[in-house]
């Protein structure tokens, strides 16, 4: 595997990049800012290019914008981004232009071995996602989604509610008592943070906010 190394962590680059190359990649080139990445990946063709998604001079998204570059001009190349901090937007991006991208916090790499293995799923076409993302992502998901709290029973209520059903209406069509539908509700308009007001104005409110996510 040929690499292209555009990352100032000892970890890589140390040593000329040599705990990279005694695990079997060939380091054909390290740049130390944006403009010498897109040159040395022009020159050498490698399979697999390793940059930190902020390089100089102004260390903002220079990295970012290479990395794209890559990614248009040379799509067969692998693209593993490093970051110090968890960026969804820029990471989701990143992900989604295709396969043989990567995403991984820098405090992630410390096991060569693992890092190495990583290295190679990027290079073969693989995606790694840095596990913190993955619940970044989730917690934005439930930010933006205001049902994601609610249980699957406390959706079918809510549906059957923006339905213009009763509760004695809700229970008959799910088989359950009038009383068990009524915690259900009480549940929904809780973690609605439908706060206490006239009821059925805070129903009028939960079937609002259902409909909108629909």
């Amino acid at each position: 595997m040929r690499i292209v190394l555009a990352e100032d962590e000892v970890l890589l680059r140390g040593g000329d990049g040599e705990p990279i190359e005694h695990s079997g990649f060939e380091v054909v080139g390290q740049a130390g800012d944006a403009v010498q990445l897109l040159a040395l990946v022009g020159d050498t063709s490698p399979d697999l290019v390793v940059v930190d998604i902020r390089m100089p001079p102004t260390r903002t998204r220079e990295g970012l914008e290479a990395a794209r570059e890559i990614r248009q001009q040379h799509p067969g190349i692998g693209i593993l981004v490093l970051s110090a901090h968890v960026e969804v937007e820029h990471a989701v991006e990143l992900l989604a232009s295709g396969r043989g991208i990567g995403y991984l916090l820098k405090s992630r790499v410390t096991d060569v071995t693992e890092f190495v293995d990583t290295l190679e799923r990027v290079a073969n076409g693989g995606s790694v996602v840095d596990p913190a993302l993955v619940q970044e992502l989730v917690s934005v998901r439930r930010r933006i989604d205001p049902l994601a709290m609610l249980s699957e029973r406390e959706r079918d209520v809510l549906a059957l509610m923006a339905e213009g059903r009763s509760n004695a209406g809700i229970a008959r069509r799910l088989w359950v008592t009038e009383g068990t539908v009524e915690k259900h509700v009480r549940s929904i308009l809780a973690k609605l943070n439908l706060h206490e007001a006239e009821e059925d104005h805070r129903r009028v409110l939960a079937v609002v906010t259902f409909l909108q996510t629909q």
